[in-house]
């Protein structure tokens, strides 16, 4: 094995080295719970290292998810975890970054930051906890809540149109974007296709609100709807769903997606198409399907990296230091300086 095919070594650690001493406080039957669960499981499979993982975190019932790693990490401010993970990558890269927030969190006051984090490519794994609702400040309508949504704040019905994550991360050059569900076998997948991943990657996790928005995603996520509603994705794999009787084909005529009905198991004469995880085309398509009328793309739908952000930084601050002696006299005295004399003038 040459340089270039070695392995490095994976951190040896078990689901209780990553679980603290902290009692989990959310409501009971909460989504979170489950999403910690297999993030907690995941970490040891990736070969991951407590002493090099931070966890960041804005506001929100998600936002207490750091308390419960034993890791390092950060319970910062309303949407502001991007600003402060982007400072974590940069002062050491080494670092495994993983960010909690909310739909509320990234997508309202933190939308601005999540944008330029996706855009810059840092190397971090963002999770995203969509339950279409505000859940710690007791049930205000969020950027993703759907029209007609009533709670405090929109006690008529909410007249706003939602907001899609995936598609937000798309169209702020995200390269990576999947979705999942809390409680789904599937989710620890995507936990490892984003950790893999060298640059910015963004899940959506639909987490049920037991309390504000409960349900409020059974027409896909509960298990008896669950094959003619769920389109998971695996790259190179055809778009197939409900037991392979119904596909996704591309109308070359307006370039618009069409369910297909499969015949015998030959999807390839119903014109189903392969998923391919690198055509941005497809998945912008994919995220913006209309539910009900197409089931919930769910999986990998995009991941195609490029350079991040940390890199170019530390490559241009490198650069910069090319043929140069560290002087810090003559950096400060650079420009205009006085020097105080003992007659108490300034010269």
């Amino acid at each position: 094995m040459n340089e270039m095919t070695k392995i490095a070594p994976r951190a040896v650690t078990t689901i209780k080295d990553w679980e603290t001493d902290q009692e989990v406080r959310w409501c009971p039957g909460c989504g979170d719970y489950a999403i910690l669960k297999a993030v907690q499981r995941t970490m040891p499979e990736i070969g991951a290292d407590p002493a090099k993982t931070v966890f960041v975190s804005g506001i929100g019932c998600s936002s207490r998810f750091p308390y419960y790693m034993e890791t390092y990490g950060f319970h910062t401010i309303h949407g502001r975890a991007p600003a402060v993970a982007t400072g974590l990558k940069l002062a050491n890269p080494e670092l495994d970054v993983w960010i909690i927030t909310g739909d509320g969190d990234a997508l309202s006051i933190g939308g601005n930051h999540s944008m330029h984090l996706l855009r810059r490519n840092l190397n971090c794994q963002i999770l995203l906890f969509n339950n279409e609702i505000y859940g710690l400040t007791k049930g205000q309508y969020s950027p993703t809540s759907r029209e007609g949504t009533r709670s405090p704040s929109t006690p008529y019905g909410s007249v706003d149109r939602p907001a899609s994550p995936c598609a937000f991360a798309l169209g702020s050059g995200a390269r990576f974007v999947a979705r999942s569900i809390d409680i789904h076998k599937n989710l620890p997948d995507q936990l490892k296709a984003a950790y893999a991943h060298k640059g910015a990657a963004f899940v959506e996790i639909f987490q049920n609100c037991i309390v504000y928005n409960k349900d409020v995603f059974a027409d896909f996520t509960e298990k008896k709807n669950a094959s003619h509603s769920q389109l998971w994705l695996e790259d190179g794999q055809p778009m197939l769903f409900s037991g392979g009787t119904k596909g996704i084909t591309l109308c070359h005529d307006d370039l618009t997606l069409k369910v297909v009905d499969v015949i015998g198991g030959d999807w390839q004469a119903a014109g189903v198409i392969v998923h391919d995880v690198t055509n941005r085309s497809v998945a912008h398509m994919l995220v913006e399907l209309p539910f009900g009328s197409f089931p919930m793309a769910l999986g990998v739908i995009y991941d195609d990296p490029r350079p991040t952000f940390e890199d170019g930084v530390r490559a241009q601050v490198e650069a910069a230091k090319v043929g140069k002696l560290p002087n810090l006299q003559k950096l400060v005295s650079k420009g205009q300086t006085w020097l105080v004399e003992e007659d108490g003038f300034a010269h």
